[in-house]
């Protein structure tokens, strides 16, 4: 193996671990705010005086502009770096619920809606950051922490917006707290010791200096919230060897070429050349199951309180209860990841299978269960499962992509997400004519076929991890 000389950018402990358990505080603020808004939409929508077709199309507005700029706002993110990104989406959102905040009228409401819908990727950005700040082993850890507290801001969220909206003029109230609460963390994420997070050193082990690169995955800005190049030839998304992107020549576009400053032109080039890389990877297999999967969860959940009443005559009251205790489970389970990963020895797609065929059988015996306990029973794993089968799918997408994509990757895997959303109700809709229990049903034959998926396709991604640790080992 020749000698290089790799100059690596390593995070500092201390200031590493500070911006982590910042950005902790960001995404629990973050769907805090959200959801002390979203329970009041549907409301305060007819109480402009539109009709239900109406506000069913204005829904769909947020749903649709996720869709599509889910993807183009990660790759972005790689492209001009993740604290500028960042810094615009929470101020971009900011804008978008303070207008919420003014909406006198369907067509304020909508202008509101299309600032959150474009740019309310704040969540997907802190995670391509926290990829980029810590190793591939320690992220499955950290990403569950980051869900976990993300999941509480989600359930505290409601009773807040609740209590507002009990006194004159909560909605008006809870949107401008909304806007509030993302110029908070707009102004945390400036605060935060970027500059202080890296040091460089100079590595000139003639054996250790490639695997040493690949491997501790301590070659980033977290400034630019990419990876630095290193003087000998990269293994980055467009030279990264059965990576499922193709191979494309060196001396491309640098991952730190451009920045916010740069002209328009040149971002949205590079952002499109990103993208081009996800749609001709051979990741399709990944989104596949992400997209059965999160249409099989959200079948789940789609008419829960109606087949809870027909089925076993619960009050929604009672029925409510079931519900936050699922979502609290959630939340702490997404402690658990690190332990359970470090438990299968970090083999993610192991993990996924697994976590994937105990969803199924959940949603199984949620559909077939005679009983409210059982129903119970099955939450209590489900919230468990998903969790983790969520995490998996994130932390696959991102070995076989490469961190250097980090946002586009998290940004298409959303955008999978939001078809999913488009979606699942219209399936639920359908299965309903036939069953209560017709949802959940149509969810496990989902299921069984990213199951299935998996059991072919596993076995093509253990070949290439072979092959790629034999050439980076040449």
């Amino acid at each position: 193996m020749n000698k290089h000389t790799c100059s690596t950018l390593i995070p500092r402990p201390r200031g590493r671990a500070r911006i982590i358990q910042c950005v902790y505080v960001v995404g629990f603020m973050d769907l805090f705010g959200v959801s002390m808004i979203i329970p009041l939409l549907s409301h305060h929508v007819k109480a402009l005086g539109a009709s239900p077709t109406v506000a069913g199309i204005v829904g769909s507005t947020y749903g649709i502009l996720q869709l599509f700029s889910s993807t183009i706002v990660g790759s972005w993110s790689d492209v001009v770096g993740r604290r500028d990104s960042l810094l615009a989406c929470l101020l971009l959102s900011a804008l978008g619920y303070g207008l919420l905040g003014m909406s006198t009228s369907i067509a304020l409401f909508v202008l509101a809606r299309i600032p959150v819908g474009l740019f309310k990727h704040s969540l997907s950005i802190c995670r391509a950051l926290l990829s980029d700040l810590v190793s591939e082993s320690e992220r499955p850890l950290v990403m569950g922490h980051f869900n976990a507290a993300s999941s509480v801001g989600f359930i505290l969220g409601p009773v807040v917006g609740g209590y507002l909206t009990e006194h004159e003029g909560g909605f008006y109230t809870s949107s401008f707290t909304c806007a509030v609460i993302f110029l908070i963390n707009a102004g945390l994420v400036w605060l935060l010791p970027w500059s202080e997070t890296l040091s460089y050193s100079n590595d000139t082990n003639s054996n250790n200096t490639s695997q040493g690169c690949h491997d501790k995955h301590f070659s980033q800005s977290a400034h630019n919230g990419s990876r630095a190049d290193c003087h000998h030839p990269v293994l980055t998304a467009d030279t990264q060897p059965d990576s499922g992107f193709p191979e494309k020549p060196r001396g491309g576009l640098s991952w730190r070429e451009v920045s916010l400053l740069q002209p328009v032109w040149r971002q949205l080039s590079s952002v499109g050349s990103k993208i081009h890389m996800v749609a001709s990877s051979d990741m399709w297999d990944l989104f596949l199951v992400r997209l059965l999967m999160a249409i099989a969860i959200m079948l789940y959940y789609s008419n829960f309180s109606l087949a809870m009443e027909e089925r076993f005559s619960l009050k929604p009251k009672v029925t409510g209860y079931l519900i936050s205790y699922s979502s609290t489970l959630g939340a702490l389970a997404g402690f658990l990841v690190g332990p359970v990963t470090q438990l299968y020895g970090n083999n993610m797609p192991a993990l996924l299978l697994h976590s994937t065929v105990l969803t199924c059988s959940l949603i199984f015996l949620y559909a077939a269960g005679p009983s409210v306990w059982q129903v119970l029973l099955t939450s209590t794993f489900f919230a468990i499962s998903t969790t983790i089968g969520r995490t998996c799918i994130t932390d696959l997408e991102l070995q076989r992509g490469g961190v250097q994509a980090s946002g586009t990757l998290i940004g298409a895997g959303q955008s999978v997400t939001a078809v999913g959303r488009v979606l699942a109700p219209l399936l639920s809709g359908l299965a309903q004519e036939f069953s209560p229990c017709g949802p959940p049903s149509l969810g496990v034959v989902l299921a069984l076929a990213a199951v299935a998926l998996l059991l072919v396709r596993i076995p093509k991604w253990e070949r290439r991890g072979v092959k790629k640790a034999a050439k980076l080992l040449q």
